[in-house]
């Protein structure tokens, strides 16, 4: 029996993804050679829309006031097919998020969707977001117009794990400084107020709030700044601390009973304080149960398998500023899995893994599994017309 004919705009996909394959894995050991943290992704910026630019991509850099972020838009179809790329490192170890693999594989799909963006009546645009660690610049982006006319935002993170319908946690990102009495903390204590013990009794009451939160509450924090010297009665401290939640009402909450535990340390010592929100807050990720049915699908053809959509709920990854993005805009932001020997993100064992050999293979297939979503999408009519829909009621209302 004669095999099926292959289809001739995913095989067009594929075969351009795969000619740049060997090109988007050294764009991936490069950003990872050199880390950048927020805002300062100089160079990634630089590597990463040099091949988007080299296809025809137009490129606008600096978009929303951000030096690090950018715009890179290939065809004039109608539906505009949004590619995310993160390339922020974390402080002091590196890529252990793997951001380098994000910004490959978002490359990869732009470029494979570029092949086949007239055909598809399509407008692809590959977006770099920068500070995602620490700094929402999608967030940024979002609140200043430049996903206005994107109808479906994706992006694919690596991870130890393959989760096709990843979820996030809500985040609100806190600094708490408390100010008392400098003094000499032996000859005149009398006369100090002491920030640093403002800080001591915060931290005690918050890690007495643990055992009372709700399934999905987490908080944890750093003393920022502890003081300058012990014979001087601390004048200042900051505490810094990120407070998680399964979702906005219940971070809500959490934030209020988090803010009574500052209080009590600032009211017990006779000192004053201020909580800063240092970046803008996350919310959770909801996946578009559309985009997500077609990359399950995709990535399960490539041979890979993600975990059941029953334990996805109980698998919270962190927190991302890509959950601003999928409260408003159908979107998707699943975890493709890499071989890390034991190690999760965040830990300098997965940043070694993210250079190697499963990460390269990553780069490629998380390419191809999001081109391949984008064109399943893309030609299927229902879910073609929703998306339209749903983007210009979205620009109507902005207007």
């Amino acid at each position: 029996m004669p095999a099926p004919p292959r289809d001739a705009t995913v095989t067009a996909s594929d075969e351009a993804i795969a000619a740049a394959s060997r090109r988007l894995i050294d764009l991936s050991h490069a950003i990872h050679a050199e880390p950048e943290l927020a805002f300062e992704e100089v160079r990634s910026v630089a590597k990463t829309v040099e091949p988007l630019a080299e296809r025809g991509f137009e490129i606008e850099l600096g978009v929303a006031d951000l030096p690090t972020a950018f715009r890179a838009s290939y065809g004039s179809g109608e539906l505009t097919v949004g590619i995310c790329a993160e390339y922020d490192a974390l402080p002091e170890i590196g890529h252990a998020c793997g951001h380098n693999i994000i910004a490959a594989a978002g490359v990869g799909a732009g470029l494979g969707l570029a092949e086949v963006a007239d055909a598809l009546g399509v407008t692809v645009v590959v977006l770099g977001t920068p500070a995602e660690e620490s700094g929402g610049g999608k967030v940024l982006m979002l609140e200043r117009g430049v996903f206005d006319d994107i109808a479906m935002a994706m992006m694919v993170h690596p991870g130890p794990t393959e989760i096709a319908g990843a979820r996030s946690l809500a985040l609100a990102d806190l600094g708490v400084v408390f100010h008392g009495r400098e003094a000499h903390a032996s000859a005149a204590p009398e006369l100090g107020r002491n920030a640093g013990d403002a800080v001591t009794i915060a931290q005690v009451a918050l890690g007495l709030l643990r055992q009372h939160l709700r399934s999905g509450q987490q908080l944890h924090g750093i003393v920022g700044d502890g003081g300058v010297a012990p014979n001087i009665v601390p004048g200042r401290a900051e505490l810094l601390y990120y407070l998680r939640a399964v979702d906005s009402a219940s971070l809500d909450e959490l934030t209020r009973r988090a803010s009574a535990c500052f209080e009590a340390g600032a009211l017990a010592t006779g000192c004053t304080h201020e909580v800063r929100t240092l970046a803008p807050t996350y919310t959770e990720l909801t996946p578009d149960a559309a985009l997500l049915r077609a990359y399950r699908e995709q990535i399960t053809a490539l041979g890979r398998e993600p975990i059941a959509p029953e334990l996805e709920e109980r698998r919270p990854l962190g927190s991302t500023d890509m959950g601003n993005v999928t409260n408003v805009i159908p979107g998707i932001h699943p975890v493709i899995g890499i071989d890390a020997g034991g190690a999760v993100t965040h830990q300098p064992g997965f940043a070694a893994a993210s250079v190697n050999a499963s990460a390269d293979r990553a780069v490629v297939d998380g390419s191809l599994a999001l081109a391949r979503t984008a064109i399943a999408v893309a030609r299927d009519e229902v879910q073609r017309d929703r998306l339209l829909q749903l983007s210009n009621r979205r620009q109507e209302d902005i207007r």
